[in-house]
């Protein structure tokens, strides 16, 4: 009798042990492919030389030997941890500039690169690109990502000289907008401030349809 109940010890105890192993097989082999990331499409915008392509091939870890200034348009995905951004870059140059409106359709957001070591024509130039942008129909409801780029130049100005000068505050009031300073030689504040826009762009998709 002693020999049976230790038999029969012994079977529950391999039994236990399958099903351990099957358990723990399961949850390291069979598990489901993760849930995909959100994908977002957004258009960049600046003048020529306010560092948009830069910026972006760094994101996408871009060898930076094969950048080349965009003249017409390129679409980068730069991905995230929790989003995958397809970019749509507009060259910035003054026979382009008068046709980015007509790339703007389908965008979820808007990315605005300036130079904040511009002359101060240019700088003139970039703010009255961005107030059109900010009050275009496409794109006056989407979040804004401002950069001011090229802070690591002797000549950048700070982010609230941007901000005075640009105007932001009576302009974009009621808007969701965010600006930055930023520059190639710190990119985790440039991935920061692109998580940032995520989430007003998560904060977008939660919001109640308008009819």
């Amino acid at each position: 009798m002693d020999y049976l109940t230790m038999s029969e010890c012994i079977q529950l105890s391999f039994a236990v042990c399958r099903i351990g192993i099957y358990t723990c097989f399961r949850a390291l082999c069979c598990k489901g492919p993760p849930p995909p990331r959100p994908e977002y499409d957004l258009v960049c915008i600046g003048l020529t030389g306010s560092g948009k392509t830069s910026l972006l091939s760094q994101l996408c870890s871009e060898s930076p030997e094969n950048i080349v200034s965009t003249t017409g348009f390129s679409i980068k995905a730069v991905p995230f941890q929790n989003a995958i951004l397809n970019v749509k870059e507009l060259g910035g140059a003054d026979n382009i500039r008068k046709y980015w409106s007509r790339y703007y359709q389908g965008s979820q957001g808007v990315i605005f690169v300036l130079d904040s070591a511009s002359s101060e024509d240019d700088l003139e130039t970039a703010r009255n690109e961005l107030h059109s942008a900010l009050q275009h129909p496409q794109l006056c409801t989407l979040p804004f990502l401002i950069l001011a780029n090229h802070q690591d130049k002797p000549a950048a100005r700070s982010v609230q000289e941007i901000k005075k000068y640009f105007e932001l505050e009576p302009l974009a009031r009621g808007k969701r907008w965010i600006l930055k300073p930023c520059s190639l030689e710190d990119m985790e504040a440039v991935k920061d401030s692109f998580s940032l826009l995520i989430n007003l762009l998560e904060e977008r998709d939660f919001e109640p349809s308008r009819m």
